[in-house]
């Protein structure tokens, strides 16, 4: 009796909780001269790095981890409507990354950098720790593989077969042919964050992060 074959695609998807938040955001000025321009920014970006090393420790949070760019300074010549050169501009920045892993702590420095002159709070990327993304990842290519085991049984039972075996297990497209709909072709699980919006926006809100994996699977069916 020869044997049948059946290539399925396993997939599986789950949300999990965030546990680091990293915020990032900006302290910047701009006026007619250079040397007030950088001290402004100097001063503020001293005020927020005092109240960073207050929070931070690396394991009791709430800040684990942060880091801030050297001040950037930099001039601009604009132009009136009439076509005419205006004297220059001078613009100053410092960039700062901040990661936390208490979310109502987060909001609440938030709230006291957000009135400072000058900061602006760019955007919120949630996350899970790495330990927690390992065991995510395993647990989500395991459910994957038994999807592609269950499918590949109904198969078998919808002509007539009543067991299967396992052949051969790959990342998408590994098995030579293209089995699924899958756009990004990659062989990594996809950690994405659930958002209920179009546009991005400053969110203080903990967004869902959606882990999902993908296998394609090849078996005989007897």
């Amino acid at each position: 009796m020869t044997d049948t074959i059946i290539t399925v695609q396993g997939s599986f998807s789950s949300f999990y909780p965030p546990e680091r938040a990293t915020v990032q955001l900006s302290v910047g000025f701009e006026g007619a001269g250079r040397e007030p321009v950088f001290s402004e920014t100097l001063a503020v970006s001293s005020t927020v790095r005092s109240l960073l090393i207050e929070r931070h420790s690396p394991a009791a949070g709430p800040v684990t981890w942060w880091s801030s760019e050297s001040i950037q300074v930099w001039s601009s010549k604009p132009w009136s409507q009439d076509g005419v050169q205006l004297p220059p501009v001078f613009h100053s920045r410092v960039g700062f990354s901040v990661k936390f892993s208490d979310f109502i702590a987060m909001a609440q420095w938030i709230e006291v950098v957000a009135v400072l002159d000058g900061l602006t709070v760019g955007s919120i990327t949630w996350a899970l720790t790495e330990a927690r993304k390992t065991a995510v990842i395993a647990e989500v290519r395991s459910r994957a593989v038994k999807d592609a085991v269950a499918k590949a049984s109904v198969y078998a039972q919808g002509i007539g077969l009543g067991s299967v075996r396992a052949v051969a297990l790959a990342d998408p497209g590994m098995l030579g042919e293209r089995i699924g709909a899958s756009d990004d072709g990659g062989s990594h699980p996809a950690l994405r964050m659930m958002s209920a919006g179009s546009a991005p926006e400053l969110s203080l809100t903990p967004e869902d992060i959606e882990v999902d994996a993908v296998v394609d699977a090849r078996f005989v069916a007897s």
